[in-house]
């Protein structure tokens, strides 16, 4: 499994600094939607879904977090520390967000506007939905 980190370019001075991030420069992908998560409680998982198309970034602007990706074969822990890097999490990607620090704000770049039917929120529907996909794959287009 690759895991796609983005770096983003902070700017700053004595002021302080400032990351500005556009669509399809920054953003591999243009961004219909954004929200975050803050006041975590301790000992929290969320997320425990993958997407049938959506894309996302994620971003930890203030604190710390882990994301724990799985694509049906192998699965990765990510920590996110910095509020100038983003993960990438790609469609029929399984993710679970944890060990948030008390201040910590996750925020996530989405590629589309909130639809529950692109979600898959059963581990074993996941499973079987990325193995339908490779199986498409591997069998290439269909000939008539």
């Amino acid at each position: 499994m690759q895991v796609i980190k983005y770096v983003f370019q902070p700017h700053g001075d004595d002021r302080g600094q400032l990351v500005a991030l556009e669509e399809f420069r920054d953003i591999p992908f243009r961004i219909k939607r954004v929200y975050y998560m803050y006041d975590t409680g301790a000992g929290v998982t969320r997320g425990y879904h993958a997407h049938r198309s959506l894309q996302q970034i994620l971003i930890c602007i203030h604190g710390s977090c882990k994301i724990r990706l799985d694509n049906g074969k192998e699965k990765k822990v990510i920590p996110l520390e910095k509020p100038y890097e983003g993960l990438y999490v790609s469609n029929a990607m399984w993710r679970e967000m944890y060990d948030f620090s008390p201040d910590a704000v996750l925020m996530v770049l989405a590629s589309e506007l909130y639809d529950e039917k692109d979600y898959i929120r059963n581990y074993d529907e996941f499973l079987e939905y990325v193995k339908n996909l490779e199986e498409t794959d591997e069998k290439g287009p269909e000939k008539k």
